[in-house]
C-alpha cells in the first residue's frame, strides 16, 4: 500500500458508481440469492444488520478483551486480532505471518468462537459458491483502527487490495473479493472511500485513477460490505472516542464457484 497520497483537487462530470444495498432480512426472504452479480454495475454491495446489535457488542468486548494478543501494525497506527498478510509483507514480516498463521487462527477462535466459520459461511452464500481457508494463510481477522490515531485524523492509505494475489491470478484476472464485517463504527465518518478504478498493474494508483469519480459507503453495526479487491479504495478519517473495529477477510476464486479466503 506504501506512503499516504495527496489527492489532486479534481472536477468530474459523472456519476460515480452507487453502493447496491439491501438488508440482511430482506436478502435472507428472497432466499439468500448470490449478489456478486450485482458488483456489475456497483461499486460495493452493502448488507445491513447482517449481525445482530448485541452479537457486535459482545465481539467488540471479546475483541477488547484479547489486547494483549492484538498485533500491531505500522508502528501503532492499526492492529489486529490474528496477523494481516498486507500489513507484514508491507513491513517484511511475511516468514513470521507464515510461522504463526495456525497459531494466529487459534487465538482468533479462542477470542472470537465461530467467527471465522460464520464469515466462510456468509461470504459463500454472498457469491454463491464455495469458501474454504487458504492453505497456509491466516483466517478472517479483526482490524482495529485507533481512536485519534493516524487513520482516525487523516484517513487510510488510498490503495488496492491485490497483495495476496498470485501474479498468475492477476495476469488472468482471477475473481477478488473483500468483505468487511462492521462491528464498531465510529459516531462520524470512517466510511469507505470508493473510486471508479480499478487495479492495472501498478501497486500505486495513477493521476487518473485517482481523479474518476469516487463514493463512499456508509457502514452501522452489523453491516457487511462486498467489494471487488482491484478497486481502489480508502478509509476515511474519523471522530470518536471509540475505535473503529471491524473483520476482514479476502477471496480469490480458484476454480468456479470454489473460493479461497485469508486475512
Amino acid at each position: 500500500m506504501g506512503a499516504a497520497l495527496r489527492l489532486p483537487r479534481v472536477t468530474v462530470s459523472r456519476t460515480a458508481l452507487p453502493v447496491a444495498r439491501s438488508t440482511f432480512a430482506r436478502w435472507q426472504a428472497d432466499g439468500c440469492p448470490p449478489l456478486l452479480e450485482r458488483l456489475s454495475g456497483a461499486a460495493a454491495v452493502l448488507v445491513r444488520q447482517a449481525l445482530p446489535q448485541e452479537v457486535c457488542s459482545a465481539w467488540v468486548e471479546r475483541v477488547r478483551r484479547a489486547r494483549r494478543h492484538w498485533v500491531s501494525d505500522f508502528g501503532g497506527e492499526q492492529f489486529a486480532l490474528g496477523r494481516a498478510f498486507y500489513t507484514h509483507l508491507e513491513t517484511d514480516r511475511s516468514a513470521l505471518y507464515f510461522r504463526d498463521a495456525a497459531a494466529s487462527d487459534q487465538r482468533v477462535e479462542r477470542h472470537l468462537p465461530g467467527m471465522q466459520a460464520l464469515v466462510r459461511s456468509t461470504l459463500g452464500q454472498l457469491l454463491g459458491g464455495a469458501v474454504r481457508p487458504r492453505l497456509g494463510f491466516c483466517g478472517p481477522g479483526v482490524h482495529v483502527f485507533p481512536a485519534g490515531g493516524q487513520v482516525a485524523r487523516k484517513g487510510g492509505v488510498v490503495h488496492f487490495d491485490v497483495e495476496g494475489l498470485t501474479p498468475l491470478q492477476l495476469r488472468r484476472g482471477h475473481r477478488a473479493m473483500t468483505l468487511v464485517w462492521m462491528l464498531q463504527p465510529p459516531a462520524w465518518g470512517g466510511g469507505l472511500r470508493l473510486w471508479d478504478s480499478l487495479h492495472a498493474g501498478s501497486e500505486h494508483p495513477s493521476v487518473e485513477q485517482l481523479a474518476a469519480p469516487q463514493r463512499t459507503a456508509r457502514y452501522g453495526a452489523g453491516d457487511v460490505l462486498l467489494s471487488d479487491s482491484r478497486r481502489l479504495h480508502q478509509i476515511r478519517p474519523f471522530r470518536d472516542d471509540r475505535d473503529r473495529i471491524s473483520i476482514t477477510t479476502h477471496a480469490v476464486e480458484v476454480d468456479r464457484g470454489v473460493w479461497e479466503c485469508w486475512f
